[in-house]
């Protein structure tokens, strides 16, 4: 006996049917239900051979099962059928071959999720419409208020919602916590679900949690797809979101230049500036402290900080302030040396070109490289400062040049700063202290 056959509860008859699932071959399955086994007899921890057969994604499997009398609507120990067992691994076949069998398309698991819900996210158009065909209703709610449709468009899963949306499923529905199909589309990343839902009239106005507008949770979410759908329609580009930003600094920190361009096109302040953060933090769990509160920043200090050329080019084209100074002294060559990138710094450089400048506490661009830690960025950023004169010798306001700063760090940041700037630290021979 193999070590799978200790996984049927019941002996004799149900060893032998274990052994042959253990082959995963359907003629000795078959063989062992001639002679005798049920097909029902439950394996250890609760589940039955069908739902064995469906994890095997073996279609003649299954049918030599269902044939035999497996029955296609027993509950497995966590409450799933085999169903939304099918529907969750996602061959079409092993469904319809359910579906065919009469498998009860409208129980729900434990959570309320129904096999059309599981189908709707894991499976294509073919398995979704032939559900609805058999009496799955279109907008169950499980326990969350989500909908079949809200799955589908989580998974960004366009036939699902295409089909979904033909039989009738409400585009507007919201959970209770203020999430709708369209919120679910573009947290999945999908700009084509996004789209398909925009395109069936997708509330655009609604807001989700924390009073999040969709172009917000877009951007949020990195989709830039979708945030260039929304962009162009009715939303208020100065308002800012939860991190204080408005769309503008967020897509400039991304790097989305055509993004860019749609909101400058709509009016989006080049020059508007960042707001306080309206996110609590807690740190007395690990005695930890909040990260220190950011002045007032425009987005071509966001873009440059994030190393994004070609965003930091599209914004001084649009207007941008290239001289603009923060509350605390920092411009846009310091905002591109707190970064990882020498191309941003470079292309900060020519927009204002003082490598030395210093911010409210003395600290230049070289302070700041060289305390940004080992990365790959680390020597071709040095270089560009060096071309461009900066001095390793210019003390903070604590006291500290650049060059102790090397002296006394990481062995690899030395080794590289010592490879531009060479290996003896000069005396100070001026200070940046306000």
């Amino acid at each position: 006996m193999t070590a799978l056959a200790c996984l049927i509860a019941t002996p004799a008859q149900a060893d032998t049917l274990a052994d042959a699932l253990a082959t995963a071959d359907p003629i000795t399955v078959e063989g062992a239900l001639k002679a005798g086994a049920d097909a029902n007899a439950p394996l250890l921890y609760g589940e039955s051979p069908l739902a064995h057969a469906i994890e095997t994604q073996d279609p003649a499997l299954v049918a030599v099962l269902l044939k035999h009398g497996a029955k296609p609507n027993v509950i497995d120990a966590e409450g799933l059928t085999p169903l939304s067992l099918a529907c969750e691994r996602g061959s079409t076949a092993i469904v319809v071959q359910l579906l065919d069998a009469r498998a009860d398309v409208r129980k729900p698991g434990p959570d309320g999720v129904t096999p059309l819900a599981v189908c709707a996210r894991y499976s294509g158009a073919e398995t979704v419409t032939q559900m609805l065909a058999k009496g799955a209703k279109a907008d169950s709610l499980d326990a969350r208020g989500q909908t079949p449709l809200m799955w589908a468009a989580s998974a960004g899963n366009l036939g699902a919602i295409a089909a979904l949306l033909k039989a009738g499923a409400k585009v507007n529905r919201a959970t209770g916590e203020g999430f709708t199909p369209l919120f679910f589309a573009i947290t999945s990343g999908s700009g084509e679900a996004t789209r398909a839902l925009l395109d069936a009239g997708a509330d655009t106005t609604h807001r989700g949690p924390e009073n999040t507008s969709a172009l917000q949770l877009a951007l949020y979410q990195k989709n830039w797809r979708a945030a260039e759908m929304l962009a162009p329609l009715d939303f208020d580009l100065a308002e800012r979101d939860r991190n204080g930003e408005q769309p503008l600094h967020v897509a400039a920190k991304g790097g989305d230049t055509a993004l860019i361009d749609l909101l400058l096109a709509k009016g989006a302040d080049v020059n508007g500036l960042t707001g306080p953060s309206r996110i609590k933090w807690v740190t007395e769990a690990n005695f930890g402290m909040p990260p220190a509160p950011v002045p007032p920043t425009p987005p071509l200090l966001l873009a440059a900080q994030a190393g994004q050329v070609k965003a930091m080019k599209r914004l001084v084209a649009g207007g941008a302030n290239r001289t603009f100074v923060a509350e605390n002294g920092v411009n846009v060559v310091l905002a591109a040396a707190s970064g990882h990138s020498a191309a941003a710094l470079e292309e900060a450089l020519a927009l204002a070109p003082n490598a030395n400048v210093a911010d409210a506490k003395g600290t230049t661009p070289l302070h700041l490289v060289i305390g940004g830690g080992m990365h790959d960025q680390l020597g071709a950023m040095l270089k560009v400062l060096a071309a461009h004169g900066a001095k390793p010798t210019l003390a903070n306001a604590r006291g500290t040049t650049p060059a102790q700063m090397a002296e006394g760090g990481l062995a690899t940041v030395k080794a590289v700063y010592d490879q531009v700037f060479g290996q003896t630290a000069a005396p100070v021979l001026a200070t940046n202290r306000p």
